[in-house]
């Protein structure tokens, strides 16, 4: 059996070839990096027909690969949070609007009288912010009525791609519970915030579990892809689910942590519905699993752009530096939030900030201030995660950023006081997609697939304590920047 796996990232598209074990066939991936338009100042768009053309340019070179000839499943994961409108004929009349567009913050601070937050919160799991599609929805109504009254349904970007292969498709409920209009519970659209936007139900495409897989390729397609004429597309699955996934990250007691662009700490569960931590999400795997977790602007990013900013590029001297300096003894406090804030406080104002240079600061200090910066971040968020996963959970990582650099792995290592399982996949999120694929059509649970792990890398007792002071440090910086 062979798995045909879509990754759409933020930064690439990539598919993929998957053995009937959830483990990479060799040398059977394809990708093609990208950008996101990041023009006017606050956008982050991608056109759909660009984005679609890459998907499918990178299929049409995979499906050369010997072992295409024998795929019996697709599978995709998404970058979630993201919308774009279409037109009666299925076309787009907006750009992709991801996570990351920061225009609509006015309408968050707008919407906030209409509707009870917390009850919202609770309600659909996510918070009211620009990551989301209530602000975004009122943002564009108002600001583009031109453009609004052409759109006829508001889709995903999964929802988009199978639309155009296929004719038609609905939304999967993972993919639905990034957007914050889902109604957890009953797995429909939230009809609260569907009144208080004015919108009916039908703006938006028919929800399903990723298992409700599409069939049957349109002529033009079916043509360009004989070897997946009738080969099941099982619906998108939001890239956070499918990273959790993808570690092994299955069972209340395990924390997932991801860092690549950004970065985030997650947890599955199948309670029947668990209350949501302030300040965090919960979104949905599929019917059965919960994903509570959050998740940050800042992570690998960080690290590229104080590389580039600071013209650091021995990758060597980099670690060599970070694993015999203190921890903290930079003197400087820097708060990461050079692309916004989602978790844990969710602060449309917030920015980035260095406090503490001095004539003797030099770019190292700044470099090591950074990546300290992103981990303390990250440990409350695991703070927060205690109400879910107790005291002594386990932390499962594989690829991204901590396997580029140890020194960095170390530094979370100790910023979070939980020892860091370092796993054997780099491909954690295609994995995830794959074993959610397998774990269907085998009728066998996610744990059945369970990863080696490779190494572990232990908190260091002494730098725990100094970085936890250097983390109320920050906060108290942090504190300062939002009540401007």
């Amino acid at each position: 059996m062979t798995l045909l796996i879509i990754d759409i990232g933020s930064s690439s598209v990539r598919a993929l070839l998957f053995d009937h074990d959830a483990r990479p066939i060799d040398e059977a991936m394809t990708r093609t990096p990208y950008q996101f338009t990041t023009t006017p100042p606050g956008a982050a768009t991608v056109e759909a027909e660009q984005l679609r053309e890459m998907v499918e340019q990178c299929l049409d070179k995979l499906l050369d690969h010997p072992a295409a000839q024998s795929i019996e499943a697709v599978g995709m994961a998404t970058f979630v949070g993201n919308v774009l409108g279409i037109d009666k004929d299925g076309q787009p009349v907006t750009p992709v609007f991801t996570y990351a567009d920061l225009r609509s913050a006015e309408y968050v601070d707008r919407l906030r009288g209409q509707i009870d937050l917390e009850a919202a919160h609770q309600r659909t799991g996510c918070l009211l912010h620009t990551a989301y599609l209530p602000a975004r929805l009122a943002w564009l109504r108002e600001t583009q009525p031109d453009v609004w009254t052409k759109v006829h349904q508001w889709i995903d970007l999964g929802a988009y791609l199978y639309r155009t292969w296929f004719g038609d498709a609905p939304s999967s409920y993972s993919v639905a519970s990034w957007s914050g209009l889902l109604d957890r519970a009953r797995l429909t659209w939230d009809a609260e915030w569907l009144r208080v936007l004015g919108l009916p139900a039908e703006q938006f495409p028919v929800l399903g579990d990723y298992s409700d897989a599409q069939h049957g390729l349109q002529a033009a397609y079916a043509e360009r892809w004989p070897s997946l004429r009738d080969v099941p597309f099982y619906l998108a699955i939001g890239d956070g689910a499918a990273a959790n996934v993808g570690v092994g990250a299955v069972e209340a007691g395990q924390i997932a942590l991801t860092i690549g662009t950004t970065a985030a700490l997650r947890v599955v569960t199948q309670a029947e519905l668990p209350d949501v931590p302030s300040g965090l999400w919960s979104y949905r795997v599929d019917r059965a699993h919960h994903l509570i977790g959050g998740a940050t602007t800042e992570g690998g990013n960080i690290f590229q752009w104080a590389q580039s900013t600071l013209r650091l590029d021995d990758q060597q001297a980099i670690e060599q530096h970070l694993a015999k300096a203190a921890p903290d003894g930079h003197g400087l406090t820097f708060l990461p939030l050079l692309a916004g804030e989602r978790s844990p406080g969710w602060a449309t104002n917030a920015t980035g900030s260095i406090n503490g240079l001095r004539l003797s600061t030099v770019p190292m200090d700044i470099l090591q201030a950074a990546l300290e910066g992103v981990a303390l971040r990250l440990s409350l968020i695991a703070d927060q995660l205690r109400a879910i996963t107790g005291d002594a959970p386990t932390v499962l990582t594989g690829g991204g950023a901590l396997d580029a650099s140890p020194a960095w792995a170390q530094i979370v290592a100790n910023a979070l006081n939980r020892p860091l399982r370092m796993l054997t996949t780099a491909e954690t999120t295609a994995r995830g997609v794959a074993v959610l694929v397998l774990s269907h059509l085998k009728r066998r649970s996610l744990s059945a697939f369970a990863l080696a792990v490779s190494h572990e890398v232990t908190p260091q007792p002494e730098h725990v304590a100094v970085l936890r002071n250097a983390r109320d440090r920050q906060q108290e910086q942090y504190a300062k920047l939002v009540s401007r």
